[in-house]
């Protein structure tokens, strides 16, 4: 998968959380755990974008750790928003499979740029692994 195609996926991840929050339940904790989702899924995208602006390699594998961390944090929410009832496995089942996919893609761009393979910097003001 090309950057710019895992730059619009991440994206349309993001749409899809922000489309299953406003259809939880109107309950206190249900919205709770909504806002939380919402932050942290839709934060997978901005941050991969920012990854993608990166001065280093250190740099590049700091933000794909926030990337991860998120994108973990959402399969979290969703997984209480089962397990609490406001939102049957069956609804959540393609989100979560979408949020697992992406966070093994980052995790192996982490390992991949922690091993140096393929240096991702060949203009050494910008990375250009997300160009």
């Amino acid at each position: 998968m090309s950057p710019e195609e895992f730059r619009k996926r991440t994206k349309t991840f993001a749409l899809r959380i922000i489309k299953l929050v406003g259809q939880l339940p109107k309950t206190t904790a249900a919205q709770v755990m909504g806002r939380q989702l919402m932050r942290c899924g839709t934060s997978v995208g901005a941050n991969y974008r920012a990854a993608c602006r990166a001065r280093s390699r250190m740099d590049f594998i700091a933000k794909m750790g926030i990337v991860e961390e998120e994108c973990d944090e959402s399969l979290y929410w969703m997984e209480l928003l089962i397990e609490s009832g406001a939102m049957t496995p069956k609804r959540l089942s393609l989100l979560i499979n979408e949020a697992s996919e992406i966070l093994s893609m980052v995790v192996q761009s982490i390992n991949t740029a922690r091993r140096g393979n393929k240096s991702p910097i060949r203009n050494p003001q910008r990375m250009v692994n997300c160009e």
